[in-house]
């Protein structure tokens, strides 16, 4: 049976300060494979495919026309949900993807992207 490094310098008389640069090495290792396995979040842009469940979330990200201001700004799915008011059947179709752009008395809004 094998010993590992820390137990073999624990019985080589290793000093304390070796041991605990060991274990940060480790830890510094491990943290670095955790770096490098990170999934790169996916861009949907026809809201076809986005879940239902996100098109109305802070993953979403929508294109807000004011037409009094004539300014363009971008707003996240909950703020286009909530802040606007959006009608039920509007909601609906947008929720099965029939439908990526509505208008309101005040604004355009149009679906821009999902990223998540």
């Amino acid at each position: 049976m094998k010993n590992s490094n820390a137990e073999e310098r624990l019985l080589n008389n290793a000093s304390l300060e070796d041991l605990i640069k060991m274990k940060i090495e480790k830890e510094f290792m491990e943290d670095m494979k955790k770096s490098k396995n990170k999934t790169i979040p996916k861009i949907y842009t026809n809201i076809k495919n986005v879940p239902p469940d996100k098109i109305f979330s802070k993953y979403a990200i929508f294109k807000y026309f004011n037409r009094h201001t004539k300014c363009e700004t971008y707003v996240n799915g909950v703020q286009a949900d909530g802040i606007l008011g959006i009608q039920n059947s509007i909601r609906e179709k947008m929720l099965k993807g029939e439908l990526n752009a509505f208008t309101t008395d005040d604004a355009y809004v149009k679906f821009e992207k999902a990223v998540f």
